[in-house]
């Protein structure tokens, strides 16, 4: 039987733009990962890792033309859109290269034998090690930034792992040009370009993650597809981490004096965040808990005017628009619910953003209305009236994990005087990320950010954003009364590499 073909498509139009590959057989990933394994010898010198990861940013900032442009035919997100992801995701590639050179996240511990100790300590050295290949599952919202070369990749790469990268179907051709960029970086620094290998097809992905020598697996993407691959990743006769991003509702609780104080301000704010990427972003606001009364009408008014303003646009692809049509509709189905902008179908490809209200005690308790606490990709939001701290204390206590949940406070509260600190306190369980008066749909890649959260937001408790995103790929090693000339060059005691470290009980920079 010959492999299936894998299309470039257009999501303006639906049409096929150009065979990019063909669907990778079993026997080509097993290739691909062994390839990949055979080249995580050359990512152990420090050095060459950095210079590597900086080589490949400088790549794809030379390719940007040629790149946004794929991009933006595959996804039709936009050139300013992906310009910034663009940025970001040169700028994460860069950072890690710095993380590396730092050397801190190798977690150097050195104790020498002390007699005195009950029981008595021997010498013992610690340190991190690559944990080998990774499978990295490309998200289709990002292309660049969670993608062949995103931030599970470089997180990966800038651990010592090779990486073998299930190209997304969305932006296929997109994919095989990054890759490229990437090899060649790689090949510039004497690394096989194989450290970086990338395969198609959806059987390609599970085979991927069933492959005995892939060692850890990312994942970004829907909670169906996710729950399945981390399954199959603990089913495993030696079972392997995976780190998987899968959904998230990223609540928001707006009190009543925030609502009398700023009303209109929030509403304009509300309207930017869900509609932000025609709604595609992982961390867009899907549930608001806000007041009853006259100042909540003043923000669902507000909020009215902001997102019809807000025009049609195309979604990643036609399955993603039918499920949002479809969800809506299914929403909207529902006694009670209102939706003062509707959002569906904006013509045959395109889609318009709304939102819907309803109730908040209809969500207390379990029954259709659960519907409504579900993620529904795409530019539409809930908003839940409150009649007392009551009913919100019983919304929230009915979600799931999430990466992030919000609250807007009055100036009053935020200063201290009211329930600022008890909703906080809620809201902590619930999230990943917290933020207050702001909204979650910016994700800073800086080294205390946490991009995760309870299941089903993430499968770990790690995050994929970030400095420490690089914890995924290691595992420490402890060598005990390893004579000086055979420890790696990391645990000797003269810190030959300079790296920070933990001797004898004190922290050396």
């Amino acid at each position: 039987m010959a492999a299936a073909p894998v299309w470039s498509v257009d999501p303006r139009t639906g049409k096929q733009r150009e065979q990019v590959a063909v669907e990778a057989t079993a026997q080509e990933v097993d290739a691909v990962v062994r390839v990949a394994h055979a080249a995580r010898g050359a990512l152990a010198d420090r050095t060459v890792r950095s210079a590597f990861l900086r080589a490949a940013a400088d790549g794809l900032e030379a390719a940007r033309d040629r790149l946004i442009e794929a991009a933006d035919a595959e996804t039709a997100l936009g050139p300013v859109r992906l310009t910034g992801e663009l940025a970001r995701t040169c700028y994460q590639l860069r950072a890690f290269a710095d993380i590396v050179d730092e050397g801190a996240f190798l977690d150097v511990i050195i104790n020498h034998p002390d007699d005195t100790a009950i029981p008595p300590i021997p010498d013992l050295r610690r340190l991190k090690v690559p944990l080998g290949v990774v499978a990295v599952y490309s998200a289709s919202n990002f292309p660049f930034a969670f993608s062949v070369a995103g931030g599970d990749t470089a997180s990966a790469l800038a651990a010592g792992c090779p990486v073998v990268v299930k190209a997304h179907p969305d932006h296929p051709a997109l994919s095989e040009l990054v890759a490229r960029v990437l090899r060649r970086a790689a090949a510039g620094h004497g690394i096989p370009e194989g450290v970086l290998g990338l395969v198609h097809g959806f059987t390609a992905g599970v085979d991927l993650v069933a492959h005995p020598l892939v060692a850890a697996a990312g994942f970004t993407g829907s909670i169906r597809g996710g729950r399945a691959l981390f399954d199959a990743a603990a089913a495993r006769p030696v079972p392997i981490p995976f780190h998987g991003e899968l959904g998230s509702l990223n609540p928001v609780v707006i009190t009543e004096a925030a609502a009398a104080e700023r009303a209109e301000a929030i509403g304009a704010g509300l309207a930017g965040s869900m509609t932000l990427g025609l709604g595609q972003f992982c961390t867009k606001p899907g549930l608001v808990l806000a007041p009853a009364g006259a100042a909540g009408d003043r923000f669902v008014k507000s909020l009215t005017e902001a997102v019809s303003g807000v025009d049609a646009g195309v979604l990643l692809d036609h399955r993603m628009r039918d499920n949002f049509v479809a969800g809506i509709g299914e929403r909207t189905g529902l006694p009670d619910v209102d939706s003062p902008v509707t959002p569906g179908a904006g013509s045959e490809h395109a889609v318009s953003p709304g939102f819907l209200t309803v109730p908040a005690k209809r969500l207390t308790a379990e029954g259709a209305y659960d519907l409504l606490l579900e993620e529904c990709f795409g530019p539409v939001t809930v908003i839940a009236r409150y009649e007392d701290e009551a009913e919100v204390h019983a919304v929230l206590s009915r979600l799931p994990g999430n990466l992030t949940a919000t609250v807007h406070l009055s100036a009053q509260e935020a200063a201290g005087e009211g329930r600022g600190a008890e909703i906080i306190a809620e809201l902590t369980p619930l999230a990943g990320r917290v933020l207050v008066n702001g909204w979650p749909t910016g994700v800073a890649v800086a080294p205390a950010q946490h991009h995760g959260g309870p299941y089903p937001a993430t499968t770990s408790t790690s995050t994929s954003v970030g400095g420490t995103a690089m914890e995924r790929w290691l595992r420490p090693v402890a060598y005990q009364n390893v004579p000086e000339a055979l420890l790696p060059p990391e645990l000797r005691d003269d810190n030959p590499l300079g790296l920070p470290r933990r001797f004898n009980g004190t922290l050396e920079r």
